[in-house]
């Protein structure tokens, strides 16, 4: 990460009081922001350390401190189970948590609390843990992000800080970002998505993140929404950029057409993280709502493409980035080359040149990505025709009345 910590320091110098991150509690301009960076590192002890915290400034600087300090940090989901988080912080082989859910951590382990540790103005709690065995983690990684574990166990992806910034800069690029635009984060912190597309993006271009806890913003669990101050957030903060996954844009489609008031500062709203309808899309666009669509995956370091303000789009999910090569197999497999993962935690190195993604989908004349579904859940009819249920669960739940499908 060392372009993006290159970056920081010189937002440091010409614009040290620039806003760089707000949480509606507290803000920090980059002159500060770098300072807090360095002191933290220096006050973490662990070289595999798990964050379990809301969103807020200090989750963003913890993430960074422990990449500046060459450690390894490791989202800890709060929506997973006991179980998943369990796993999670046996199988990553975790020599510290920082949290504020020490309650938790003490539960689940039966361990005390070691020290305490100030970030951004807040007190953490620290647990240092004598993991039985550690897995050896691929070179260079800077990241183990969890996979949502549909099936068995949550795996983890080993990422590095390289493939992490790869994304980082394309993103920035290709969304024409500016020291004016305003950030908002309303996805859990401990997604890889929130990520590059909540902090990293916006300080790489020198602008603001905004990462309010997202109680406060009436989003809760992983369905859970209020309308209402999903839109008071909105109007307060008056965002420029967002990420929303289908279900968040549908609550919005919704608010609008009630006539909720929507900020006209919004200029990019990317769409992704699950199959979405067309519809859902189309009615959005006719509202006004700026609104791009997206896919990725975890095993190539989040975003793969990405409809693009200025570019024609036919309704897929926007061209490959520039850090990837996209190409379809023979059975319409998404197939992904160029910046993928080091491998999952506790198993061999990756050694394939291309991803084969599990998705289905097409490339149209126009070089745009278009899913079509998963290759596992696909079927044949008595007709012989090949069927993939996403497309209809999509637009099933694009309809107000519906929450979700199967």
């Amino acid at each position: 990460m060392r372009r993006l910590f290159d970056r920081i320091d010189l937002f440091a110098k010409v614009r040290p009081h620039h806003p760089a991150l707000s949480d509606g509690a507290r803000s920090l301009g980059y002159q500060e922001l770098r300072r807090e960076i360095v002191r933290v590192a220096s006050a973490v002890t662990g070289r595999r350390v798990g964050l379990l915290m809301e969103n807020n400034c200090a989750w963003a600087i913890m993430d960074l401190a422990l990449q500046k300090n060459g450690a390894v940090c490791v989202p800890m989901p709060p929506f997973f189970s006991d179980g998943q988080m369990r796993h999670l912080i046996n199988n990553a082989g975790l020599d510290a948590i920082v949290t504020n859910q020490p309650l938790r951590i003490i539960k689940l382990l039966q361990i005390p609390l070691s020290s305490e540790l100030r970030v951004a103005g807040q007190k953490f709690d620290c647990f240092l843990l004598t993991p039985a065995e550690k897995l050896p983690l691929p070179p260079r990684t800077a990241k183990v992000t969890y996979t949502s574990g549909t099936t068995g166990h949550p795996k983890g992806v080993c990422l590095t800080g390289e493939a992490i910034e790869r994304v980082t800069v394309s993103l920035s690029e290709g969304v024409a970002a500016t020291a004016r635009d305003r950030a908002l984060t309303l996805l859990p912190l401990s997604t890889l998505l929130a990520n590059i597309g909540g902090i990293y993006a916006p300080l790489y271009s020198g602008c603001s993140a905004l990462l309010p806890d997202l109680a406060d913003c009436g989003t809760s669990g992983s369905t859970g929404v209020n309308a209402d101050l999903l839109i008071a957030t909105l109007n307060h903060v008056q965002p420029s950029v967002t990420v929303l996954v289908p279900h968040l844009l549908k609550v919005l489609v919704a608010a609008a057409e009630r006539g909720a008031p929507v900020p006209g500062s919004l200029r990019y709203i990317a769409v992704g993280g699950a199959p979405i309808s067309s519809g859902l899309l189309n009615q959005a666009r006719r509202l006004g709502l700026p609104v791009y669509q997206g896919y990725g995956l975890s095993e190539a370091a989040s975003v793969v493409s990405m409809s693009l303000p200025g570019l024609r789009h036919s309704g897929g999910a926007g061209r490959p980035l520039p850090h990837v090569a996209v190409r379809i197999a023979a059975d319409g497999e998404i197939m992904v080359a160029g910046n993928l993962f080091s491998g999952y935690l506790g198993q061999a190195p990756r050694s394939e040149k291309e991803w084969p993604t599990g998705d289905i989908g097409y490339l149209d004349g126009d070089g745009e990505l278009h899913i079509t579904g998963r290759k596992k859940t696909s079927f044949a009819t008595a007709h012989g025709r090949k069927l993939a249920p996403e497309w209809i669960e999509s637009e099933l739940t694009g309809s107000p009345s519906i929450a979700q499908a199967v």
